[in-house]
């Protein structure tokens, strides 16, 4: 029954899929997994969490994502181009949920515009969108905080 899940993923998806397990959560938007006796580091993509540096955000983006994945999880990942660091980046799926969506909609994470293409932007946005509606997460403060993106370059 698996094999034929993971093949009608695969039919779905574009991108290539791999069926892994993780080992560790770096932090809200990074894991490292192993796939037969290979480990490699997944960065989520179209997500940017803040850094563990942010305030008490960064610590609950990487605990949300523990949640979600704890170790030992098995995980199908939608691979899409490696990032400039040489990372593997996915969408990140686990019993049936897009795991990269729902830390867009918890606002333990935003979405990185600048890397959307690949994923489904309208979703996206969406869940963005009602996040900061309830002020949830990174948005409990009015405009959310400051951006991951903008933090690392201010540094």
């Amino acid at each position: 029954m698996g094999k034929v899940l993971l093949i009608i993923l695969a039919a779905l998806f574009t991108d290539p899929v791999n069926t892994v397990e993780v080992l560790s959560v770096e932090d809200g938007d990074t894991l490292t997994v192993i796939e037969a006796t290979r480990a490699i580091k997944v960065r989520l993509a179209c997500i940017d969490a803040p850094e563990i540096s942010q305030s008490s955000y960064g610590k609950s983006a990487r605990e949300a994502l523990k949640h979600l994945l704890p170790n030992g999880s098995q995980v199908i990942l939608r691979i899409k181009p490696n990032d400039r660091y040489g990372r593997t980046v996915a969408e990140v799926f686990h019993n049936g949920n897009n795991i990269n969506k729902l830390l867009v909609k918890s606002g333990d994470s935003f979405v990185y515009w600048q890397y959307i293409n690949g994923c489904d932007r309208q979703d996206y946005a969406r869940l963005q969108t009602m996040a900061r509606l309830q002020g949830s997460g990174v948005w409990s403060v009015p405009g959310g905080i400051q951006r991951p993106w903008d933090y690392r370059q201010s540094r």
